[in-house]
């Protein structure tokens, strides 16, 4: 029987086209594509790899599981 893992990800735009993706819980897991749908696979792959690589070390698997995430806009006056 198979667990099923959640993982919040990031997806930012970068400037020269393209997007990382990076996945919070799994420090060090970041992946690059330059579409979104490509970007998506990748990151599963980056996950799979990363979990495959915890379990062949005997570490336990972090989860998202129970969070979520959520943006926050801080609007500050301008100092001169």
């Amino acid at each position: 029987m198979k667990k099923t893992y959640q993982y919040n990800v990031i997806f930012r735009a970068e400037p020269e086209g393209g997007y990382t993706v990076m996945v919070p819980a799994l420090p060090g897991c970041v992946t690059y594509s330059k579409t979104l749908i490509a970007a998506k696979r990748m990151a599963l792959d980056a996950i799979e790899a990363y979990c495959t690589s915890l379990k062949k070390h005997n570490e336990s698997i972090p989860s998202d599981e129970g969070t979520f995430v959520a943006s926050l806009n801080l609007e500050r006056a301008q100092t001169s």
